[in-house]
């Protein structure tokens, strides 16, 4: 079976160093670069999600918000602990998609309701079973993403995102992907990312050493 690491290096260099493959593990950059290119790499990733949504007409006559909250919380990961299997492609794009259909699936079961008030003031448990629920298919598919906790209740509290009904699911995966071309652009000049796509790299066994008889 073909590792990962073997995978991308069939690549030419020029491609598979923006796609985090390092011949060899870099060493870390000083913190104050980590610090620099953590502020740059979040200021414009969520600059181009915004720009998208609130400058396309095609996204403005469908009443998309400007941004999906849980995206912030996303730059934490996938720009500022760029190391953490939180934050991997796996994670950004499995955890929010997974949880944004979650959550409007719980959502709309409740919308069922035949009154509308009762509903209304039933949202409160449909968030929260939503969140519950989407931790435990991110925890299946292993996919945890933190900040997709807040993706599957949004459309049980955000009026604006209930309203985009099952057309959040793009929304979300379109972030997603914008919020990972970012990452993989800027987080890949001075630093390294992603660590692993699918699944972590094994660690090689550790052969106990034999001392030689005399």
């Amino acid at each position: 079976m073909i590792s990962g690491k073997e995978f991308w290096a069939r690549f030419p260099r020029s491609i598979s160093h923006w796609l985090g493959y390092r011949e060899n593990a870099p060493k870390p950059p000083p913190k104050y670069l980590i610090h620099v290119w953590s502020f740059i790499a979040a200021f414009c990733g969520l600059c181009v999600v915004q720009v998208i949504f609130k400058y396309s007409s095609y996204f403005i006559e469908r009443g998309v918000p400007g941004i999906i909250a849980s995206y912030g919380a996303s730059a934490v990961l996938v720009y500022g602990a760029i190391e953490s299997p939180l934050a991997q492609p796996r994670a950004l794009l499995g955890g929010h998609f997974l949880s944004a259909l979650v959550g409007i699936c719980i959502t709309k079961l409740f919308s069922l309701m035949p009154d509308e008030e009762m509903f209304n003031s039933l949202r409160w448990i449909a968030a929260s079973l939503s969140s519950a629920v989407a931790i435990v298919v991110m925890q299946i598919t292993e996919t945890t993403h933190p900040p997709a906790g807040a993706t599957a209740l949004l459309p049980a509290v955000d009026e604006a995102v209930w309203a985009l009904s099952w057309y959040y699911l793009p929304v979300v995966l379109l972030s997603s992907t914008m919020i990972l071309i970012v990452a993989l652009i800027l987080n890949n000049i001075q630093r390294r990312y992603p660590i692993f796509w699918i699944s972590p790299p094994t660690a090689k066994p550790v052969l106990p050493q034999t001392s030689n008889s005399a």
